[in-house]
């Protein structure tokens, strides 16, 4: 014999009152048209209801609609970006991506890649390596063509000896003029995670020389 489970029942009945009164409260289209239509049916024959009046409800009615549709379809669009963002993001873990900084953390005798935008007018190109007190353990120069340069530190200092690990500062300056000026320079570094803000509207890659956006980053290695 099946039982009634009493408070399954209440639950059930509860559930679909709150539906109907979801579904009460919400006008649609063809509810709006029916109670115009009985508007008109009803209207004082000696004050008949404005034409213009009816029209100007009607076009309100379906901008509303339109806004709330148009809502929705921009929320639904927003959710598919977070996702390809976020995709995008987890497929570069692992991987080596070149992003804007002068600062690299490397182990000892490990090797620092990155580019450098020459401008024209440079007569060379010079790399300052500092170690984290601010000691410059490396100086190296180039007079490479106008255009992108590709610089590398062997991660060695100026005897030739491998520096220990640790976050190093990497500054370059280009020569124009008798003048020097700094350069941005684009550091590789890999993308050990990546996390999501709250609102999942920011992306962020994390690296061990910081953390970076999926904008900061310029080229994958």
């Amino acid at each position: 014999m099946s039982t009634i489970d009493p408070v399954a029942d209440y639950a059930a009945q509860a559930g679909a009152a709150a539906r109907a009164a979801k579904r009460a409260d919400q006008l649609g289209i063809n509810e709006f048209l029916h109670l115009m239509t009985v508007q008109l049916q009803n209207q004082d024959p000696m004050k008949p209801l404005d034409a213009t009046e009816f029209v100007s409800q009607l076009a309100q009615f379906g901008s509303v609609s339109g806004i709330q549709s148009m809502q929705g379809s921009i929320e639904s669009l927003a959710a598919s970006l977070r996702s390809t963002q976020v995709l995008s993001g987890t497929s570069l873990v692992g991987r080596e991506v070149l992003c804007s900084s002068n600062v690299i953390e490397i182990a000892s005798g490990e090797t620092v890649r990155g580019e450098v935008e020459v401008p024209e007018g440079a007569s060379s190109v010079t790399i300052v390596v500092r170690d984290a007190s601010g000691q410059v353990v490396r100086t190296m120069s180039a007079a490479p063509e106008p255009g992108l340069y590709a610089l590398e530190w062997d991660g060695r200092d100026g005897t030739g000896a491998a520096v220990a690990s640790g976050r190093y500062e990497i500054e370059v300056l280009a020569n124009i003029g008798g003048r020097e000026y700094s350069l941005e320079s684009l550091l590789a570094t890999r993308v050990d995670s990546v996390s999501i803000d709250a609102h999942g509207a920011h992306l962020t890659l994390n690296t061990k020389i910081g953390a970076f956006s999926l904008a900061d980053v310029r080229r994958v290695l």
